[in-house]
């Protein structure tokens, strides 16, 4: 029973970051799309709330959850290749967030300074958009990779 709960747990947690990163991802670029700083800064303060919320205590479980199963079923998670790539692909995955999460908090504070000061969103808040955007994509490739591996579980 013990090894359900922490699968279930485990598969609960990263349905949340997946869900949780694909949503904040799709609703920052619609707002920053607009253009409007008042519409960017909201959207971008919530971004920056979900991730802390959300993200930060999911990735902090993921990692753990996830070497508690391979404990349990009895695998060495660093000789167990599908395990070991997991693990890889969730390292680049964090070292693609740990930055984006720097980055929302700029983004936020620049639309806030925008709206307030009833100015465009400036240069800046685009081209920190498009660092964004460019870490998202290899954490979302990592991400769906490792769906694949925890399914499929390939020798």
């Amino acid at each position: 029973m013990e090894y359900l709960i922490v699968k279930w747990l485990h598969i609960v947690s990263s349905t949340l970051v997946f869900g949780t990163g694909i949503g904040s991802a799709f609703h920052m670029l619609m707002a920053s799309l607009r253009r409007d700083p008042a519409i960017a800064a909201q959207t971008v303060r919530q971004v920056v709330w979900a991730d802390w919320l959300f993200t930060t205590t999911t990735m902090v479980f993921q990692p753990l959850s996830g070497w508690y199963l391979a404990h349990l079923m009895g695998l060495s998670v660093l000789q167990t290749r599908w395990l070991a790539w997991s693990l890889a692909l969730y390292v680049i995955a964090g070292l693609c967030w740990l930055p984006v999460v720097w980055i929302q908090i700029l983004m936020r504070d620049i639309a806030t300074a925008a709206d307030r000061a009833s100015n465009p969103l400036p240069p800046r808040y685009f081209t920190l958009l498009r660092v964004w955007i460019a870490l998202g994509f290899p954490a979302l490739f990592a991400f769906l990779a490792i769906f694949y591996l925890m399914v499929a579980k390939p020798v």
